[in-house]
């Protein structure tokens, strides 16, 4: 596995350097084992401009591994929840503003493997990072880690915005100093986000959007991005910054377990 960060830029922002056109227009039906459903369709598809950094395929999450079921670094979504995103897009691109998604559809062979990662208390390898303050024998009570996932429901999005143009961030390599991702900006591992006031995936408290310890240019941040996504017709889990599900998903019921492909 490379430990280079997948970080897909997109032409209409900055020089595509991770998503071949061809293989964006890849149809559902190819490959084995499940596939995606025709209700599905990469965000690259309908709005190149939003930028991916798909986490999950490379080690730099909480699980410190690549995540089972992520094959290509890309964005799946529902038609209708990829088209909220370009409606989103469209209203910060005027404020100069990108958004930059983290991770999309999660097959629900990536939630079990979250569940077992959390179940071997053994391995702590992230825990510097990612929940330094949060027992990982906890997880499960704290809500942190679920057997089931709304992402894998194809309509929900952890994401971020970053003000253009996009700087280029540095590869994570295992095995490297972690720092806490509450840290102030200077310190946590860089991402060309702007200053939410926690990293992505960040297992503490302040990362809950309105947390009241969250103040000043931080919290603009973060309302902004909520503004947008509100408007585009998205709803915000209360928990997470980040992560957002479309009002009226069209598989409100169903946990999906195709690859990433």
């Amino acid at each position: 596995m490379s430990s280079l960060r997948v970080l897909v830029l997109p032409s209409a922002v900055l020089a595509v350097v991770a998503s071949a056109p061809g293989a964006a227009a890849a149809a559902p039906g190819t490959g084995s084992g499940p596939q995606r459903p025709p209700g599905f369709v990469a965000l690259a598809e309908v709005d190149p401009t939003i930028l991916q950094e798909m986490r999950y395929i490379t080690p730099h999450n909480f699980t410190g591994h690549r995540v089972a079921g992520y094959e290509r670094p890309r964005c799946l979504l529902t038609r209708p929840a990829a088209e909220a995103l370009r409606r989103a897009q469209r209203a910060l691109l005027r404020e100069g503003y990108t958004l930059k998604v983290y991770d999309c559809y999660r097959p629900q062979r990536a939630v079990n493997d979250f569940v077992a990662w959390a179940k071997d208390l053994a391995d702590v390898r992230m825990k510097a990072e990612f929940y330094p303050r949060v027992e990982k024998s906890r997880l499960f009570e704290d809500g942190y880690i679920a057997a089931k996932s709304g992402h894998s429901r194809g309509s929900t999005v952890d994401l971020t915005i970053v003000r253009l143009p996009a700087r280029p961030t540095r590869p994570y390599v295992p095995g490297e100093p972690l720092v806490p991702c509450f840290a102030p900006r200077a310190e946590r591992f860089p991402d060309n986000s702007v200053d939410m006031g926690t990293g992505f995936d960040c297992f503490d408290t302040l990362s809950h959007t309105l947390d009241p310890r969250i103040t000043g240019r931080q919290r603009a941040n973060r309302l902004v991005l909520k503004s947008a996504m509100e408007r585009a017709g998205l709803v915000n889990l209360p928990e997470e910054w980040w992560h957002y599900t479309l009002r009226d998903e069209p598989y409100p019921a169903t946990y999906f377990d195709f690859p990433v492909r």
